[in-house]
């Protein structure tokens, strides 16, 4: 069985669904998840968990992801993108650059945004698309989100291509409708591209015909990414040999079962065997110094 996250290019007219499903047979293993879901018409970053990496979906999930999209002024649909059905259109003769470029910077920073109902997003153990799809409209509570940046890569009224980087939970088609909402014209999105997503970046994606092609070459694991680059962010700390055994079980250890001090704030520190064999996530409790398991990704 693999075990690691691959860097996979969703293409358009797929599901994120449908990448796993693909990637099942091409791997030969049912263990897969995804990372965050991609409307099928999107295309772009989407990493793939495979083995024991799966213990790490909803982390990746929550990281924050950048986008390249296509605005388009002077438009209104019932999914806020072109997929859907026309509800108003306006005139945008009216328009500046100076104008649609004041509306697009408004709208970087932390904010309340309401999902769309041609959404997953789940209210009452239903999908909002499925409301949708029967014709209703439900009461969706507004989440918290935070645009990080927004940069304006071209300006063709009426269309703006933008590439907005954001956290967790941004929907890119209801920021498109909003700014159209501020410059009283509409917008919606025209196309969607997701040039990173927690850390990993357009230009290293592989498209499931290349996975294809190298998995039966028997390379797979050139293109895998290990699991611990993850929490490359995190402290790391190496056991004594004495206690590798105890560390590989997940049992609880004391401070000088690592070769390095520990962080006394409690969070979370990458774990290696004493031959540099990565093991986990533990984290110290100073108040009675001990270090104990969060997370167990162990390849046995």
């Amino acid at each position: 069985m693999y075990h690691g996250i691959i860097n996979v290019y969703k293409e358009k007219g797929m599901t994120s669904f449908d990448v796993v499903a693909k990637l099942r047979k091409i791997c030969g293993q049912k263990k897969i998840g995804h990372t965050g879901t991609l409307d099928p018409e999107a295309e772009g970053v989407l990493p793939v968990c495979l083995g024991k990496a799966t213990k790490v979906c909803d982390l990746l999930t929550d990281r924050d992801k950048e986008y390249i999209t296509i605005l388009r002024l002077g438009i209104e649909t019932d999914t806020q993108d072109l997929t859907g059905n026309v509800i108003a259109q306006k005139d945008t003769a009216g328009l500046t650059p100076e104008m649609v470029s004041e509306a697009i910077r408004s709208f970087v920073g932390v904010q309340e945004q309401i999902p769309p109902m041609y959404s997953a997003k789940k209210i009452n153990g239903k999908k909002l698309y499925e409301y949708a799809r029967e014709g209703l409209e439900v009461e969706r509570k507004p989440e918290t989100i935070t645009v990080y940046e927004i940069e304006i890569l071209k300006m063709n009224l009426p269309e703006v291509t933008l590439r907005i980087a954001c956290s967790k939970g941004t929907y890119i088609r209801t920021l498109c409708h909003d700014i159209g909402k501020m410059l009283q014209t509409g917008g919606a999105m025209a196309s969607l591209l997701r040039s990173r997503a927690a850390g990993y970046a357009l230009e290293d994606a592989h498209r499931l015909s290349e996975i294809a092609e190298i998995t039966e070459a028997g390379q797979l694991s050139r293109i895998l990414q290990p699991i611990e680059d993850v929490f490359s962010d995190l402290p790391d700390a190496c056991s004594k040999p004495e206690y590798d055994v105890a560390l590989m079980n997940g049992s609880k250890l004391p401070a000088e079962a690592f070769a390095k001090a520990m962080p006394d704030d409690g969070s979370s520190f990458r774990t290696y065997t004493s031959d540099g064999t990565f093991v986990g996530l533990y984290y110290y409790s100073k108040e009675d110094a001990i270090c104990r398991v969060k997370k167990l990704f162990l390849e046995r």
